[in-house]
């Protein structure tokens, strides 16, 4: 007779999950009965995402809480957190745009000693999540488009801004994954034309709400690089690039001097 786990593993290998054991043992770990985890393997069959099924994504070594459509961290964008842990002086003030979950601001600022954490994000799911998220660190979450929902206090006192903004072009998002497609909002995803449109919008104005020498960090593709780049050059910041071939990423870069 086969056991739990093998008919658990055998019904997410059918669906297609390739990391069909690993996803068992986490289903196996949250189900407090068989009930319970026959409930959960039906969810992830019928193609919602692991973290929406089980109610959490693990993100920087941390265990963030992801509600079903909320957009789900992925673990490229660790090298996001990296870089900007790497500039961030003690007792950073940090803003988090476009903030989701709220798991890159909730992780930089777990790496940074007395960091001040803000965040804000135009979906009203996902500023539920954030808020919660959040309070794990003192941090404030506020709804609204980019800067807009800011307390005007912070203009000019931001040390690290970092803004995971939709990048994928309008016309490649039907390319996605299905999960990343059905379950995640679009508004999370679209980025225009050619994928720039918020990351503009961002750089626009970042420059008054940084401090002498603060820094915006923000995830694109590596074939956007030279656009982002002139974007970040235009709104009056020394620019920069990393790329990371382990977590296939790119971050780019600005300084205000």
């Amino acid at each position: 007779m086969l056991s739990l786990r093998s008919v658990v593993i055998a019904r997410l290998r059918a669906a297609g999950c390739v990391f069909a054991e690993d996803e068992a043992e986490l289903l196996i770990a949250a189900a407090s009965s068989e009930a319970e985890l026959s409930a959960l393997v039906d969810r992830r069959v019928q193609g919602l995402p692991l973290e929406h099924v089980l109610g959490w994504a693990e993100f920087c070594d941390l265990r963030v809480a992801v509600d079903p459509g909320v957009f789900v961290p992925r673990r490229r964008t660790e090298f996001l957190v990296r870089r900007a842990a790497a500039l961030a002086p003690p007792h950073a003030v940090v803003l988090d745009l476009c903030c989701g979950s709220g798991a890159v601001g909730v992780a930089l600022t777990s790496a940074i000693p007395a960091a001040e954490l803000h965040a804000t994000d135009l979906d009203p799911a996902a500023v539920r999540c954030a808020r919660r998220n959040c309070a794990t660190v003192g941090g404030q979450v506020y709804e609204g488009d980019l800067f807009d929902p800011l307390p005007s206090r912070l203009r000019g006192r931001v040390d690290v801004l970092v803004a995971n903004v939709p990048y994928v072009p309008s016309d490649e998002v039907g390319f996605l994954p299905p999960e990343a497609r059905h379950h995640e909002p679009r508004i999370a995803l679209d980025g225009g034309p050619d994928g720039l449109d918020v990351l503009r919008r961002v750089t626009t104005t970042a420059a008054t709400w940084l401090s002498p020498g603060g820094h915006l960090l923000i995830e694109t593709s590596e074939r956007q690089t030279t656009p982002a780049t002139t974007a970040m050059t235009t709104g009056g910041l020394a620019t920069t690039v990393a790329h990371s071939t382990d977590w296939n990423a790119t971050v780019v870069i600005g300084t205000l001097l």
